[in-house]
């Protein structure tokens, strides 16, 4: 039984922050592409009021390409000193989307613009695109609503698997990573440029025996 004192909404937004700073963000490559990332994802959110569809097209072709390489191949998968933790427990004890299940949705973004290509009408469901510009058009939407779907389907699992507040709480960090993200990496480039591909994490070490609530 869990005997640790519920935390605050902010209080519990500041820990996930956290626990996905130390435990997911150790190169500066991987930090430099989230900061990439995060002013896309800046531009696409200022996009969204004006053309949906190609905020989407930014969001998913260049904010989330960036960011998930950068856990995908450039985050060390080994055991991280740190944190003294397996890489397989950072995995099972994720509350977001840990990398089996940033694969699976990976994959269903990719198949969205054949399924579009092949199917443009769905099965009667949308008028199908007589042009490039229509089909463009509707991808975009399709991996906006892709977006909003994958955001909604891990919350309410949250909910579930976890309780209401840490399910609210991962939702509106996922919104405001973006901001946060700039504010915590745009050190990271220059870091890198000084030859520096691993972050110390000097700031982390001192509370390395915590655990994510």
């Amino acid at each position: 039984m869990n005997t640790m004192p519920r935390q605050t909404f902010l209080q519990a937004l500041r820990t996930q922050r956290w626990d996905d700073h130390r435990y997911y963000h150790h190169c500066r490559i991987n930090q430099s592409l989230h900061l990439v990332s995060a002013l896309s994802f800046l531009c696409a959110y200022g996009l969204l009021f004006i053309e949906p569809a190609a905020a989407a097209w930014l969001a998913w072709g260049v904010s989330m390409t960036t960011r998930q390489a950068g856990h995908f191949f450039f985050e060390p998968k080994g055991y991280d000193h740190v944190n003294r933790a397996t890489h397989a427990y950072k995995e099972e004890i994720k509350v977001g989307y840990n990398i089996q299940r940033k694969i699976v949705l990976m994959l269903i973004w990719a198949a969205v613009p054949l399924a579009l290509w092949l199917a443009p009408s769905r099965g009667g469901l949308i008028t199908p695109a007589s042009h490039f510009a229509g089909w463009w058009h509707d991808v975009g939407i399709a991996w906006l609503a892709l977006g909003v779907a994958g955001l909604v389907f891990r919350t309410v699992q949250l909910f579930f698997v976890a309780d209401v507040q840490t399910a609210l709480v991962w939702a509106t960090k996922i919104i405001t990573d973006p901001f946060h993200d700039v504010m915590l990496y745009w050190r990271a480039p220059l870091h890198l440029l000084r030859g520096e591909r691993m972050d110390p994490m000097r700031h982390v070490q001192a509370h390395a025996h915590q655990r994510p609530r």
